[in-house]
């Protein structure tokens, strides 16, 4: 029953209270697309809004990242938060070719990898592209020394990856249930840790493929359990591992 321009004024002042605006007054802006704005990751744009968080983690546990680490792809990480604390630094990769990779394996099935061997492990955004994701927990429980670390992350609400879909799959989105679960039932429910990371606003850049510096950092900080953008994991091998099959 009001005049335009006042429903108009209206919808403003709700927006600036961050009230929920009325229907047909949210604005959209530069997002009202149906193609992301980066279908990269955010990595053409500066840092990947994931990669915020994910470096954050690992800059709490840095001291974790000791002895001899173990990582996938390249050792970036185990540099960066390792250092001098590292004695080894080993690389693992699926397939031969890679000429950082110190060691060719196969997480999924075992194949290649040694048992018992690292104090540290650190597997980001991994998990998801292995189609057998409980045999890959299990197998990288192995092959940490009792008492070794696994520093995981993995993607909750996320774009499918085309470069792992296209080579070898990209299977599974988690939540922190799931985590708790799966890391859980390999390393024992008090040995594993988890926590969530993002907000509606950090999915939607995310999704959008926006960099970390185009939000805020109260936004990025932002806590909401159920937008849960990454899920990190912090598992401890017992000093006794009961064999798993």
């Amino acid at each position: 029953m009001l005049p335009d321009g006042v429903r108009h004024w209206l919808g403003l002042q709700q927006q600036r209270l961050r009230c929920r605006p009325p229907v047909g007054l949210v604005c959209f802006g530069s997002l009202r697309r149906v193609k992301p704005v980066s279908r990269l990751f955010g990595f053409d744009r500066g840092q990947p809004v994931d990669r915020y968080y994910i470096e954050a983690f690992l800059q709490t546990y840095s001291q974790d990242i000791r002895g001899r680490v173990l990582e996938i792809g390249d050792p970036a990480y185990t540099m960066k938060f390792g250092g001098a604390k590292v004695t080894q630094s080993d690389v693992l990769h699926a397939l031969a070719g890679n000429l950082q990779a110190t060691i060719v394996g196969d997480l999924a099935t075992g194949q290649g990898i040694p048992e018992n061997t690292f104090d540290c492990m650190i597997l980001t955004q991994t998990f998801h592209v292995l189609y057998d994701v409980k045999a890959a927990i299990a197998n990288s429980c192995r092959t940490l020394k009792p008492g070794g670390v696994l520093l995981a992350t993995l993607p909750g609400i996320s774009q499918i990856s085309r470069y792992d879909m296209d080579r070898w799959g990209d299977y599974w989105r988690f939540s922190d249930a799931s985590v708790r679960r799966l890391f859980g039932d390999v390393f024992g429910p008090d040995n594993v840790a988890t926590e969530t990371h993002g907000n509606v606003l950090v999915a939607c850049a995310f999704l959008h493929g926006l960099a970390a510096q185009e939000l805020k950092p109260k936004e990025l900080k932002y806590h909401d359990p159920d937008y849960q953008v990454l899920i990190t994991v912090r598992a401890v091998k017992p000093a006794q591992q009961d064999t798993i099959a």
